[in-house]
């Protein structure tokens, strides 16, 4: 095994105390805030609102605002006799990385659909939140749009979601479920 000697430039005195580098420190983060100190004066005179300045969300009381596209935590959708629009294909299983997915199908009463879940198991803890499952899915029966994040638990089975929590998904501060979201209707 050969050893690689990387040659490296020499300091010299100015170089070796960092006071460049402090400096440049301080100067980056001085203009950050007093451009943001500015255009918040500005802004709260009314003037100037299409020039953005940081902001500091207090999360838990005060939630950053999400993209639409954001994977959030999974939900089945529902058809307007408020039955699961899944048909137990297993795609959505079939094609988890994670192998979070289980799906036990049963006859639906209705002639003509041919399948239901009896049960669709989801285990958050070991979802990767790929998307594929939502990609996959023929009957647009299951979501990632809850706009749920806080999905965290003290024991494994806490992580895991049984059909009725994925058709009427709760956030666990509250057990409230978003209203912010339209995505939420069932008739889509």
């Amino acid at each position: 095994m050969s050893t690689i000697v990387v040659n490296r430039k020499n300091l010299n005195w100015l170089d070796k105390t960092y006071l460049p580098s402090v400096f440049l420190g301080l100067w980056i983060t001085s203009k950050h805030f007093f451009r943001n100190l500015f255009f918040h004066f500005l802004h709260s005179l009314g003037l100037f609102r299409h020039i953005r300045a940081a902001v500091t969300y207090q999360y838990p009381e005060d939630p950053r605002p999400l993209a639409k596209r954001t994977r959030t935590r999974h939900r089945l959708t529902q058809r307007e006799d408020g039955s699961p629009r899944c048909v137990a294909c297993m795609m959505c299983e079939t094609v988890c990385p994670a192998r979070c997915i289980n799906i036990i199908a049963r006859d639906h009463p209705d002639p003509h659909i041919e399948k239901a879940p009896a049960s669709f198991d989801l285990d958050l803890g070991m979802c990767v939140y790929c998307g594929y499952c939502v990609e996959v899915c023929p009957e647009d029966a299951i979501r990632m749009d809850t706009q749920i994040l806080d999905i965290a638990a003290y024991n494994r089975d806490q992580m895991k979601l049984n059909m009725t929590e994925l058709l009427q998904p709760r956030s666990t501060k509250g057990g409230q479920t978003p209203v912010d979201n339209p995505m939420l209707s069932t008739g889509v």
